[in-house]
């Protein structure tokens, strides 16, 4: 086993603890907490025993890390990720990568000069399940994807119950359900079938009390020749994620809430289906964890590179275009 990383958390809410706590369970990482809330500074370095934590960026940049945990709102994960890389640390950046595409070239550039490495906190690719789905796909197991739909929806108030005075309520600081829930979605789709080429879409504030950002989301999509669908909402009961990938000799399925992958690949038979069994939330960021620290110490490839998020970025971009726009758009960076 290497020897452990000296790691930075920026950020400590509730993302930021959820990262600090799964990295520290690797045993793997000497974990320190920026933050720039005092009170809860003092009580996350409390509630976890950590011994090192600063008030800002800069105090933190004084001292010695090996990587760094980006977890602060969106808006300031490319200003922050250039500072950390110029101090030479590698990255994992939470979702989604921005909320515009000023500077990620700049980072990108500055990531190669120093030979660093980066990637984006997209955790759905470290679920067994999708993984097994995706290999499946990938080895043509049933014959080349043409459609893909994917359906999402929870009760956002139960999971996150600060949504109101925190950075959800505003997309300029990566607000509304396209930055912050279906992008997971659509990363996740990308993961299988291969980029977004082009898009429309529609959302509208439905549900939600005391925002006014989108709750509801409808888009459709072209990966190329594949068409898909993706919806999500942020105010039904049910807390489900279901991806359904159509292909020329069978189809298959993934199901977050149930753990599960199925396929099947001729008409009216029952479905065959994968579960994974005891998984909890922690999980998959615990494997997010130890895939990071593999990654830097040279024994990975990125799980979600800097250019993939960036890809997804640029899908992010292109829906909110649409839907103030009414148009189709293409997701390139304009």
């Amino acid at each position: 086993m290497s020897e452990a990383k000296n790691l930075l958390i920026v950020g400590v809410g509730s993302i930021g603890e959820r990262h600090l706590r799964c990295f520290q369970s690797t045993g793997q990482a000497n974990v320190s907490v920026c933050e720039t809330n005092g009170e809860l500074r003092e009580q996350i370095a409390q509630r976890y025993g950590v011994a090192k934590t600063y008030e800002d960026l800069r105090e933190a940049l004084a001292d010695s890390h090996d990587a760094a945990v980006i977890a602060t709102p969106a808006h300031l994960h490319i200003p922050m990720a250039i500072s950390l890389a110029e101090a030479g640390m590698h990255l994992l950046i939470e979702k989604p990568l921005s909320i515009r595409a000023e500077g990620v070239d700049t980072l990108a550039g500055e990531l190669t000069r120093r030979n660093l490495q980066a990637e984006v906190a997209y955790v759905l690719r470290h679920h067994p399940a999708l993984r097994a789905m995706r290999d499946a796909i990938c080895e043509g197991r049933f014959g080349r994807p043409v459609e893909l739909v994917a359906v999402c929806g929870q009760h956002f108030p139960t999971y996150r119950p600060a949504y109101r005075e925190i950075y959800y309520t505003d997309r300029a600081t990566g607000g509304g359900a396209v930055q912050d829930a279906l992008t997971h979605s659509m990363n996740a789709g990308q993961w299988l079938v291969g980029p977004v080429d082009r898009l429309v879409a529609d959302a509208a504030h439905q549900v939600l009390d005391g925002v006014n950002v989108e709750d509801t989301v409808h888009v459709i999509a072209r990966h190329g020749d594949l068409l898909a669908s993706y919806s999500l909402n942020q105010h039904q009961a049910p807390n489900e994620l279901v991806i359904t990938v159509a292909c020329e000799q069978g189809t298959c399925r993934f199901e977050l809430h149930r753990h599960r992958w199925a396929w099947m690949t001729q008409p009216d038979t029952p479905w065959q289906e994968e579960i994974v069994t005891g998984l909890e939330r922690d999980d998959l960021f615990i494997a997010q964890a130890k895939a990071f620290l593999e990654l830097i110490d040279g024994r990975a490839e990125p799980t979600c590179s800097l250019q993939e998020g960036a890809q997804t970025l640029r899908t992010n971009l292109a829906v909110l275009a649409s839907v103030d726009g009414g148009m189709w758009k293409r997701t390139h960076i304009e």
